[in-house]
């Protein structure tokens, strides 16, 4: 016999910890299925933190759901008594007719987002264990910071339980049909039946939804922590999060927690994952020059050789911005895919826009940029 629900969200990580919150908070009947346990690092959710920033550089669009998203985060942090936010602060450097830079000052300009720019004489004074390339150009912004992640997914999912939702954890899921008039779940344990589907499965998304042919690109991305040689880079000291957009591509770090590490990457590339369930998540050789590089020209007060590591998967769309929207053969579907990168900081707000479209079918946030549409005009 098949198991019915109002309510069934699939995959429980960022996006469907907060969308199985959101549901349950409003008294429905819910169950969210998760392929591993409560926040595992075998997506895109892990690596204990993630930037939140609202001077937005990649589209101005998106401020106006981030600025939800803060309160969001609030809120939880509120009903839940933990910390999940840091606002530490972030300093953004690149050349100043770059996309990033010129993007900080737009959203500054369109949003009133408060951004200082330093000069690179004084930002050398104000963010001691850097070096600036000539020519960059210094933002900081005191309202961003960092997310604890996974203990944002736990305290999603907890709050969603306190609430009535069900989970069912470690459950590999056979088959998803969706025709106009019924949505049927099977997974390695039970066979589902819901009124209403959220989809937020990550690099698993196009498996799951393979009727739309989903424009999704998976990449393989390594996280790094590297000894701190000098002290200068402590979230205790006053330090913060930066980001630089550099001639061989986009890094951004974290303070360090504890005073011996500091966690950073690279932003941009990563290799095409064929099979997002057996990414290799080895370090090899060639994953840590890029990086190395960077901290040696940047970073002096660091080791550039990381003693730790970690691998997530980058869910990418063809323009880089999310997909949020309802099926096409049944409006009863919602899915939310192509977030990484740039998206967990938006899983608040992104769970309650889900919410809205499987409940209401609409929602008052403008997510009109983020439709599937753009993909087959």
């Amino acid at each position: 016999m098949a198991r019915h629900v109002d309510y069934l969200v699939l995959g429980l990580g960022g996006m469907g910890s907060s969308a199985l919150y959101h549901l349950a908070k409003r008294g429905l009947n819910v169950l969210g299925i998760e392929q591993f346990g409560v926040a595992h690092d075998r997506g895109s959710s892990h690596g204990e933190t993630r930037i939140i920033r609202k001077a937005y550089f990649e589209h101005p669009n998106y401020i106006p759901l981030l600025q939800r998203a803060y309160e969001l985060w609030h809120d939880l942090e509120q009903l839940s008594g933990r910390t999940l936010f840091n606002r530490c602060g972030l300093m953004v450097a690149g050349p100043p007719d770059g996309a990033v830079i010129r993007g900080v000052h737009l959203a500054e300009e369109l949003y009133g987002v408060a951004v200082e720019s330093i000069s690179a004489v004084d930002a050398v004074e104000r963010f001691p264990g850097f070096r600036i390339p000539d020519g960059f150009e210094v933002t900081y912004e005191p309202e961003a910071g960092f997310l604890h992640v996974e203990k944002c997914v736990q305290t999603h999912l907890e709050q969603a339980q306190e609430l009535g939702a069900s989970v069912s954890l470690n459950e590999q899921i056979r088959e998803v049909n969706i025709n106009h008039e019924s949505i049927e779940i099977k997974t390695d344990q039970q066979q589902v039946t819901a009124s209403s589907l959220i989809v937020t499965t990550g690099a698993w998304s196009s498996r799951c939804l393979v009727e739309l042919a989903l424009p999704l690109e998976v990449v393989r991305k390594v996280l790094f922590w590297n000894p701190v040689r000098e002290p200068v880079y402590n979230l205790d000291a006053g330090w913060g999060s930066f980001f630089f957009d550099m001639p061989a591509g986009e890094f951004y770090g974290f303070p360090s927690l504890d005073g011996t590490v500091v966690k950073l990457a690279e932003h941009t590339g990563g290799e095409a994952v064929g099979d997002p369930t057996h990414v290799d998540r080895s370090l090899r050789e060639t994953d840590v020059p890029c990086v190395s590089r960077f901290v040696e020209a940047v970073m002096p007060g660091l080791s550039p050789q990381p003693v730790r590591h970690a691998v997530c998967m980058y869910t990418r769309t063809p323009d880089g911005h999310f997909i949020v929207d309802r099926h096409p053969v049944n409006q009863r579907v919602v899915y939310g895919a192509g977030f990484s990168g740039h998206g967990f900081k938006f899983a608040s707000v992104i769970g309650e826009i889900l919410a809205d479209l499987a409940v209401t079918g609409e929602t008052s946030l403008p997510i009109e940029f983020l439709s599937a549409q753009r993909f087959s005009n």
